[in-house]
């Protein structure tokens, strides 16, 4: 009796051990990152339980989020869908771009900060300490609630030659990637809508854009309310 005692109270502080130390490893990769610094995405299973005609058929724009956290394993999903690379030998992507510029940049803004999420590698860069929810949801101040927003940018530069028709191109570009999160999110479980609005001026600031590069759609995500 006292040796089974012994194992099953071995047990429990082995798995007291696990729960504390995972808890310290994902507050750590998220709150403590440091702004320039990586943190490594769930490799996404690329599986959903919805067909894309299913998730063609339920879409729709969601008004209000609940304030429960995206998990990790479904802000991966979705910011592969998004623009993650599909073809691994080209480095192409999910969402086509005029001349495969690729010009889009996604941008992950929770409470803990921004992210600019990087398709090679897996992973989000750390840009800003700040929330900026309260400024992407800038008219529809009640969307602040949810608990993530993606915001599409686009890299004028990667049109070379072709800059000066940068600004359709990359409003076309942003469509389809806007187009991949919204059928994502539903196969997904999760609520967006696609948006324009935001404080544009405070967001180039905090993201670090320069004059090459356009804020063009932002997406709240979460569960539904």
């Amino acid at each position: 009796m006292n040796i089974k005692r012994t194992t099953i109270l071995a047990a429990m502080a082995l798995l007291a051990v696990v729960v504390v130390a995972s808890t310290y490893f994902a507050t750590t990769s998220v709150e403590n990152v440091a702004v320039g610094d990586t943190r490594q995405l769930p490799t996404p299973t690329k599986s959903a339980k919805m067909t894309l005609m299913e998730s063609l058929q339920n879409r729709h724009s969601s008004k209000e989020f609940s304030t429960k956290e995206v998990s990790e394993a479904d802000l991966a999903e979705l910011l592969w869908a998004a623009c993650g690379i599909n073809r691994p030998e080209s480095k192409k992507i999910t969402a086509p771009s005029a001349i495969n510029a690729q010009d889009i940049n996604v941008y992950v803004c929770t409470k803990d900060g921004a992210w600019l999420y990087i398709a090679d590698g897996n992973m989000l860069k750390k840009v800003s300490d700040k929330d900026l929810r309260l400024s992407i949801a800038k008219g529809q101040e009640a969307m602040a609630s949810a608990p993530v927003f993606l915001v599409l940018a686009s890299d004028h530069t990667k049109f070379g030659k072709l800059s000066d028709r940068a600004d359709v191109m990359g409003a076309i570009d942003s469509g389809y990637v806007s187009q991949n999160i919204c059928l994502a999110c539903t196969a997904l479980g999760l609520a967006t809508r696609p948006r324009m609005s935001m404080d544009k001026e405070t967001l180039a600031k905090e993201l670090q854009l320069d004059e090459n590069h356009s804020l063009l759609l932002n997406h709240p995500v979460g569960y539904e309310k």
